[in-house]
């Protein structure tokens, strides 16, 4: 009987050692799985963020594309007045 003992006894050791090992890899198991759900959320963070620059972009873009612009025409008439009233005064400087 001591024999049956002892094989009892390094069987269930042995038992004990395998069910640690898969606890273990288990345990691995659902570690890993945590972090590709916080990768999925971040991810997922920085996605909406980039589609929300992109619609933003899009935005102003066809904001400025379709807005007219006043200060060019401003700008052109006030430039053509001093223009003219600068030669004038270098004709008359020069006679």
């Amino acid at each position: 009987m001591n024999k049956v003992d002892e094989l009892r006894d390094l069987l269930s050791a042995n038992v004990s050692k395998v069910s640690e090992l898969l606890n273990k890899k288990e345990k691995e198991k659902e570690e890993k799985e945590e972090e590709e759900k916080k990768k999925c959320s971040v991810g997922l963070i920085f996605a909406i963020i980039g589609i929300i620059a992109v619609v933003a972009a899009a935005a102003y873009g066809l904001y400025r594309f379709f807005a007219p612009d006043y200060l060019e025409d401003f700008e052109d008439d006030f430039e053509d007045d001093f223009e003219d009233d600068f030669f004038d005064e270098d004709d008359d400087e020069e006679n």
